[in-house]
Formats: C-alpha cells, sequence, structure tokens
C-alpha cells in the first residue's frame, strides 16, 4: 500500500522547476499586464540541449526541428492548432520521430533564468532567431491588458475560435519558478487532473460508465461525463493521468460538473 501511495505522489511531481500559473479570480489588480492565447498543446522546456516535458521527460524531437535552438533555457508549448490535442499529443510523445512533426511549431511564452523583466527576455529569443532561422519556432504575441473589459473581450474571441483561453502575466517580474500570483490562467471553466485508480463498466452495454479519479490531495470521485463512443469502448487505463474541466467543488471537495477532456501522456 505503502509503494502505491508513493507512485501516485510522484506522478504529481515535477522533475524540473516550471512556472506555474494559478487560476484567475476576477478581483486582481491586472492593467497594464500582457495577455496571450493559451495554447492547449504539450508544453516543452528545452535546457539548452534538448525538449523536455514538464515532467523531465525527453520529447524525441527530430534534429531538424531543434535546429539552431540556442544553448540557454526556452520554455514554451508544441502545438498545431486550435482543438487539436490528441494529435499533437500521439506526435509529440511518439519516441520514433516521424515526418508528422512537420505540423508542429514551438510556441516559446518564456526564457528561464534570464536576467530581466519579461519583455527584454522574450526579446533574447526573438533576437537569436532572427540571426538563427527556424521556421517552425514562433514567440507568443502579448497584447497589453488595458482593464478587465478588454482581458473578457479577449478571451471570448479565443473561446469562439476553439481556443482554450488566456495567460496573463505581470510583465515587471524577474524569471522566478513555481505556482505564481503573477501569471494567471483564465478561462470559462477550471481544468485539473487526476490519476485513474478505477474504472467502472456498465453491465447493460458493455462500455466504460465512470473512471474512479483520485486527486492531488487524495479525493476520489467519478467521472463520467464527456467522453465520446470510442473513449467508452476503449477507455483509459487504470494508473492514466487525466485532464477533466469542472466548475468549482462540492463541500465535500468534489469537482463540480467534471467533464473528462483528454488522457495526458506528456
Amino acid at each position: 500500500m505503502k509503494i502505491i501511495i508513493l507512485c501516485l505522489l510522484s506522478i504529481f511531481t515535477f522533475a524540473i522547476e516550471i512556472q506555474k500559473p494559478q487560476s484567475y479570480q476576477g478581483d486582481e489588480n491586472i492593467n497594464s499586464w500582457l495577455m496571450s492565447e493559451k495554447l492547449d498543446g504539450i508544453r516543452a522546456y528545452w535546457d539548452g540541449k534538448e525538449l523536455l516535458t514538464r515532467k523531465g521527460k525527453k520529447i524525441y524531437a527530430p534534429s531538424w526541428f531543434t535546429k539552431n535552438f540556442p544553448d540557454f533555457e526556452l520554455d514554451g508549448e508544441l502545438w498545431t492548432k486550435r482543438d487539436d490535442f490528441e494529435n499533437i499529443q500521439s506526435i509529440v510523445m511518439d519516441k520514433t520521430p516521424s515526418l508528422e512533426w512537420k505540423q508542429i511549431t514551438y510556441n516559446i511564452f518564456e526564457v528561464p533564468n534570464a536576467k530581466a523583466d519579461f519583455i527584454k527576455r522574450l526579446e533574447k529569443a526573438n533576437k537569436w532567431f532572427i540571426k538563427n532561422k527556424n521556421s517552425h519556432v514562433q514567440i507568443i504575441k502579448q497584447e497589453k491588458v488595458v482593464n478587465k473589459e478588454n482581458l473578457n473581450k479577449y478571451l471570448e474571441e479565443i473561446i469562439n475560435k476553439k481556443g482554450e483561453g488566456v495567460i496573463i502575466k505581470d510583465p515587471s517580474k524577474e524569471y522566478h519558478t513555481g505556482r505564481s500570483p503573477f501569471i494567471l490562467k483564465v478561462k470559462k471553466a477550471k481544468d485539473m487532473e487526476g490519476v485513474v485508480i478505477g474504472i467502472n463498466i456498465s453491465q447493460k452495454t458493455k462500455v466504460l460508465k465512470s473512471l474512479v479519479i483520485k486527486l492531488e490531495n487524495g479525493i476520489t470521485f467519478n467521472l463520467g461525463t464527456g467522453f465520446t463512443d470510442k473513449q467508452r469502448k476503449y477507455p483509459a487505463k487504470i494508473g492514466d493521468i487525466v485532464t477533466f474541466k469542472y466548475y468549482g467543488f462540492t463541500k465535500n471537495g468534489k469537482p463540480k460538473f467534471a467533464s473528462f477532456l483528454h488522457i495526458r501522456k506528456d
């Protein structure tokens, strides 16, 4: 039992120190912050030699994809287009890189450990790739937050295009890691990850009824909505990490109106 608990805890442990946003509550003073689209892809950390997942696992990118990457660190998202997570994940997490990598772009949103404010940190990456061309690299566009109405309008535009949400950031802060009040994710619904510890199959239909999910804080609940017919026929396995969206919590700490989004393999 002790071994199982330690294994579950290790799933949620980051192997590398990265920035992690908090959720936007609506009462923060965000005027003059910067906002950008939150891309729903695979986060990738360039350590100066290779790309790593947020948990420190090697990403087997083709050598031509990382051609002209710098010897300093980068943080970004491997992405294709909106509403395409399953395709992105299948390409990026394959240990034998395929020609499908030509669909992928590396979208940079941070330059870790650079000694400067956020804007100057991004300038460092931009200047590098102006001199060292790579058609698969983009610097994520940042726009100034005028006020909360401006932010809400920007969020609506992205949601209407099937985007995931918005990241807002205080550009005056130096680089730092961990969960930060100066980096916030803005979404219509919140999302969370959990470990599959049980699978409930319908006796009548013989397909998935619900997944039993264990959260990082130990709370368990049944996740029964959001699945396609194919996902109910071929459900996640015990030990898989799944992402789901939800709208607040019950008095017992369980996610309200939770709905399956996808299995994470990064």
